[in-house]
C-alpha cells in the first residue's frame, strides 16, 4: 500500500504561513535542506493538496523554473481535496483532479491504488485532517530556528492529542532540525 508523507515547512514556534520571516527561511534553506527534501520527494508519484495551497500554486507552478521542484510538481498526477472546487487546472496539463466524496474515502483509495509515495506539500489544514483521521503515514517537518510571533499553525485548538514516533532526524549546518514522525493513536 502506497504512504501518505507530507512536507512541511514551519518556524520554530509552529507557524505554516509564514510571509512576515520568509526571507529569514530563505537565508537557512541551503544545499543541505534542499538535497535531502528532494531525495524524499523522489520518492513520489503523486501529490494530494488541499484546496487553499492548491489555489495559491496552480498559478505559478505550471510556469515556474525554479528547478528540480518545479519539474516534479508539474510532471506527477495531482490530487486536490476539496468541497468547494469542481475542476483543478494545472496549466497546459491534466494532470490535478479534485478528490471525488469524502477524504476518507479518497485518500484510502489513493492508498491502495498502485504506486510510490503521495505527497502532501504545505496543505496544513489537510495534514492535521489526515493526522486525526489516521492517513497520513509520515509527518515529514523541516522546523526553521526562527519565531514568527503570529500565523496559521499546524495543529489547533480543539483536537484530541495524538501520539508520535521519530522515525528520522537531522539537524542542518543553518540549524534547520528536520525531523520526520509517525503519527499514532490518539491520546485519551
Amino acid at each position: 500500500m502506497r504512504k501518505i508523507v507530507s512536507h512541511l515547512i514551519m518556524t520554530l514556534d509552529g507557524v505554516t504561513k509564514f510571509q512576515a520571516v520568509a526571507e529569514a527561511i530563505s537565508r537557512r534553506r541551503n544545499e543541505e535542506v534542499l538535497s535531502d527534501f528532494h531525495a524524499r520527494v523522489a520518492e513520489e508519484d503523486a501529490m494530494l493538496l488541499g484546496r487553499k495551497t492548491y489555489q495559491e500554486w496552480a498559478d505559478y507552478w505550471p510556469t515556474s523554473h525554479y528547478q528540480p521542484f518545479a519539474d516534479h510538481i508539474n510532471s506527477v498526477t495531482k490530487y486536490v481535496a476539496s468541497r468547494t472546487l469542481d475542476v483543478a487546472p494545472w496549466g497546459n496539463r491534466d494532470n490535478a483532479t479534485v478528490l471525488e466524496g469524502e477524504l476518507l474515502d479518497g485518500v484510502a483509495r489513493l492508498k491502495s491504488l498502485p504506486g510510490r509515495n503521495i505527497g502532501v506539500h504545505g496543505s496544513p489544514t489537510l495534514v492535521e485532517a489526515l493526522i486525526h483521521v489516521g492517513l497520513l503515514d509520515e509527518l515529514r517537518l523541516e522546523i526553521y530556528p526562527v519565531i514568527a510571533g503570529r500565523g496559521d499553525r499546524l495543529f489547533q485548538e480543539g483536537r484530541p492529542g495524538r501520539k508520535l514516533r521519530l522515525l528520522d532526524s537531522k539537524t542542518s549546518s543553518t540549524g534547520v532540525a528536520i525531523l520526520t514522525y509517525q503519527p499514532g493513536a490518539a491520546i485519551g
